[in-house]
């Protein structure tokens, strides 16, 4: 009896310490910044100081972004004792000096690796050398890993034990590294992520420079596309662990290396940006921040709507209204607050009529005690003004593939 009470204190042990890492670890959906969708291989150490130096300047640094990501071809592959190296010519100081620059900015260090021999670009990956890549990476400074599945077993199991032997050996550095699952959602990574050490992992192919590409596969996965894909997945995220559908196209404009040449328009990344606020997503740009405009500045510097992606409860909003191409999604809140978006998907404005009274929330999406959005005061998130109550109907026009976002206040 007496030997069976220690091992349930040891497991509870085990399981509080644990909580305690998962708790400290990506509390909220990660912030940062990304080198693919617009830099892809041009990257070097030049271009991620003068982006770090950007960050401050712009105030993305203020207004919470705080990871810096080198994506994929950064690798010189590896030395003679089978350490890897960054290309030389890249990065000609070394990834410990660059880090330290972007910690000297008050920032985070992020890189990228592969499950994998190589990694999507045909790189050097990390599989059979994990241990020796994490302690790499944790003597550079990382803060953030970024790692890939391609070249690897479509199976999960294989999925997950390689996952988990990248995310052990990054525990066992004894530095606190944010650990991204980039699986694309084949195996549904949302089910097993957490369990394989994944801070937050992806639920789709890449995402495209494209509103509506109408056609979802890994090279046309258009805005819409993506975002029709989070519906369901809402109750595997919380605290430490996040769904991730993909980085930020705001303000690429088409101009992104590997993100497609269409483009969107300000409105469609202003709903973009939103949407995924409201989904707990990971905020990661992709645009280049040393010239971002004002447009683009003022989507993502929005510090009401990175508060409601931010918030502590760490709730993914659920749709729960898609009809003739009005969708809405309701995300609860910390403090027995509300947010709520009114998305128009379609080609033209439309007239909306929303009463309070008739929205009645069933036990998945409600707290004990809430019967109806009645009684709450209504703030406008864009317009950055009060606007109403819910003690009547809401009445608004809602501009095509444009959102309405209201947080209801008690």
């Amino acid at each position: 009896m007496k030997k069976r009470i220690l091992i349930i204190f040891a497991l509870l042990t085990v399981l509080n310490i644990y909580a305690q890492k998962e708790k400290h670890l990506a509390s909220t959906p990660p912030m940062g910044w990304n080198s693919w969708n617009m830099f892809e291989g041009d990257i070097n150490e030049k271009i991620v100081r003068e982006i770090a130096d950007a960050f401050v300047k712009t105030g993305l640094k203020d207004a919470g972004y705080e990871y810096i990501i080198i994506d994929d071809k950064w690798q010189g592959g590896r030395d003679t004792m089978g350490n890897l190296i960054p290309d030389p010519e890249k990065f000609p100081s070394g990834m410990k000096a660059l880090a330290d620059y972007v910690h000297s900015k008050g920032l985070k260090f992020g890189i990228y690796s592969d499950a994998a021999e190589k990694t999507c670009a045909g790189y050097t990956g990390s599989y059979g050398y994990e241990d020796k890549d994490a302690a790499t990476f944790a003597n550079w400074g990382v803060d953030y890993l970024k790692y890939d599945y391609c070249y690897a077993p479509a199976k999960k199991k294989v999925a997950v034990k390689r996952y988990s032997t990248m995310s052990k050996a990054l525990q066992n550095t004894g530095r606190d590294i944010v650990f991204a699952i980039c699986e694309w959602g084949k195996l549904k990574p949302w089910k097993w992520g957490r369990r394989a050490g994944g801070n937050l992992w992806r639920t789709t192919w890449d995402s495209r420079d494209i509103w509506e590409s109408k056609n979802y596969s890994v090279t046309t996965a258009g805005i819409l596309e993506i975002l029709d894909k989070q519906n369901g997945l809402e109750k595997y995220a919380r605290p430490g662990g996040w769904n991730d559908p993909d980085m930020l196209m705001v303000g690429l404009y088409g101009k992104g290396k590997s993100s497609g040449k269409k483009g969107c328009t300000d409105t469609e990344y202003k709903s973009h940006f939103a949407l995924w606020c409201m989904l707990a997503a990971p905020l990661i740009a992709n645009l280049d921040v040393r010239n971002m405009n004002e447009p683009s500045k003022n989507i993502l510097l929005n510090k009401d709507m990175i508060a409601i992606d931010q918030d502590s409860l760490g709730k993914q909003a659920v749709r729960i209204i898609d009809n003739n191409g009005i969708n809405i999604y309701l995300k609860k809140l910390s403090g027995g607050e509300w947010a709520i978006l009114f998305l128009n998907r379609n080609n033209n404005t439309v007239n909306i009529t929303f009463d309070w009274k008739k929205l009645r929330l069933d036990d998945k999406i409600s707290a004990k005690g809430y019967k109806s959005l009645t009684g709450y005061n209504l703030y406008d998130i864009w317009k950055h003004k009060k606007a109403g109550n819910t003690n009547k109907p809401l009445k608004t026009a809602i501009k095509s593939h444009d959102v309405l976002v209201l947080k209801l206040i008690k």
